[in-house]
């Protein structure tokens, strides 16, 4: 539970979690920005829920103190990304960043009691982000926070860190299987993967070429989704963009027969 080191030039590291769920939750990744000049500033991207607060803020004690931490992200709004929200409030002084779609839904996620400790306080600790993006101070560097709307939610942010070259992509590259502290190393081989979940949960193939020409842009070492391996390298990164661009999903699947109503309501019907 320690985290993985993603990268450090000795300023500057980037931590990942990979083993914090247990039980029946899913599989998910959670991430550490830290910075260091005069002094030390982090920032956490999906941290999850409460599955995974408790074991995330041990695991993050072994690196900084939490009194660091002065962003906590959500790339989107579902549970495993973001609704460990009211104990990050609670617990420390980040400011919580989420699209300004899904700032308006954040305070059901507060119980009354936590509403209570925290009165009105709460709501300027938001930072909502506009659809076209933003730019994070992070001490003396900053994050990106780009438009990735539809990859799967309508208000979806991703988050590129100019230093390591990283680029955090939510749900966009994620897989459903293997061990995700070990990089890709057989694209071919990861696909099966991969390929029900974006077909699934990607609005459309209009949307995910846009990304990926997008991405073609970013001077990118490693993508590194919220479930699963990472993509590391370009030839690597280039694989996958090639793949995705092309990937029919969502709407593109669809026919009349998927909204068959009368079909399903003369399946209930008894002679």
């Amino acid at each position: 539970m320690s985290g993985k080191i993603i990268f450090d030039n000795g300023k500057h590291q980037c931590i990942m979690f990979s083993d914090l769920v247990k039980g029946d939750g899913i599989q998910s990744n959670q991430f550490l920005i830290l910075h260091s000049d005069e002094e030390t500033v982090g920032a956490v991207i999906d941290p999850g829920g409460d599955l995974t607060y408790t074991p995330l803020t041990l695991a993050l004690l072994k690196h900084t103190d939490i009194r660091h931490i002065r962003y906590v992200i959500g790339s989107h709004q579902d549970p495993d990304i973001i609704a460990s929200l009211p104990r990050w409030l609670l617990h420390t002084q980040a400011n919580i960043v989420i699209s300004r779609l899904w700032e308006r839904f954040l305070p059901h996620l507060n119980s009354a009691f936590t509403t209570d400790r925290l009165q009105e306080g709460y709501l300027k600790r938001l930072i909502a982000l506009p659809d076209e993006g933003a730019v994070l101070p992070l001490g003396k560097t900053q994050l990106f926070a780009l438009p990735a709307h539809f990859l799967h939610s309508e208000g979806n942010f991703q988050f590129y860190d100019p230093i390591s070259k990283i680029l955090f992509s939510g749900d966009m590259g994620a897989s459903l299987l293997g061990d995700a502290d070990v990089r890709v190393e057989d694209f071919d081989a990861h696909i099966p993967t991969m390929r029900g979940f974006h077909q699934r949960y990607m609005v459309s193939n209009k949307v995910t070429r846009f990304w990926a020409d997008a991405v073609r842009q970013l001077d990118v070492e490693m993508i590194v989704p919220q479930h699963g391996k990472s993509f590391v390298g370009k030839a690597m990164i280039n694989r996958f963009l090639d793949w995705i661009g092309n990937l029919p999903c969502g709407v593109d699947l669809l026919t009349q027969n998927d909204y068959d109503y009368a079909a399903l309501i003369n399946s209930a019907k008894v002679d």
